[in-house]
């Protein structure tokens, strides 16, 4: 997390477009990275209503993590989506805790990831449930806290703990379901390994 996120926020809200524009460009890639894991369609629009949303919320932040601000608008309008999927569907609402994202769009590919490391990862991600997949990819490539994740998810954060512990037990589980190339295998295996080994605290700050 960058040391300045804050006073830029807080001047966005205080009408400095500047900063805003300077808090867009500094986490639109992670932004884009977050649902390019959950979907081949509409990133660009649910990556603009993101920022929209955020533009549009920023009167409600009162200090603290900027990115855990911006990563719950960018879950909620990620689940608005599916959501609205489901009707037109004319199926039940998705329960996050529950369904994945391969539940959710049985044709969801891995094409955007370019390394095939990248693309066997995220392929198992996907199996897991919505949350588990958020709260993996929130840690290990966002690098969020402990007390930010609690934040993005609106949960305690001992239930947090609880999450991750279940969702590195089951991406380990559908790691070993995957067929991995042997030329890739020995680096994606090391990965899932340092991933259910973390034992750093979820609560310690980043």
């Amino acid at each position: 997390m960058s040391d300045d996120d804050a006073p830029l926020a807080l001047a966005w809200r205080d009408g400095d477009d500047q900063a805003g524009a300077r808090l867009i460009e500094r986490y639109y890639d992670a932004i884009v990275r977050l649902f390019r894991t959950k979907t081949d369609r509409d990133v660009d629009d649910l990556v603009q209503r993101t920022f929209l949303r955020c533009a549009e919320a920023r009167d409600r932040y009162k200090g603290g993590s900027f990115r855990a601000f911006l990563f719950a608008i960018a879950r909620n309008v990620l689940f608005e989506k599916i959501r609205a999927r489901a009707r037109e569907a004319r199926m039940l609402e998705p329960d996050p805790e529950v369904a994945s994202i391969r539940d959710l769009d049985p044709g969801v590919s891995t094409a955007a990831w370019h390394r095939r490391e990248q693309r066997i990862m995220v392929e198992a991600l996907q199996t897991l449930p919505l949350e588990l997949q958020l709260a993996l990819e929130l840690t290990y490539w966002e690098e969020l806290s402990g007390p930010e994740l609690a934040e993005v998810f609106g949960v305690p954060a001992g239930t947090i703990k609880s999450r991750l512990h279940r969702a590195r037990t089951l991406l380990r589980e559908a790691m070993e379901a995957l067929v991995v190339p042997s030329e890739v295998e020995q680096s994606v295996r090391e990965v899932v390994e340092r991933w259910v080994a973390e034992v750093q605290p979820v609560d310690a700050p980043s």
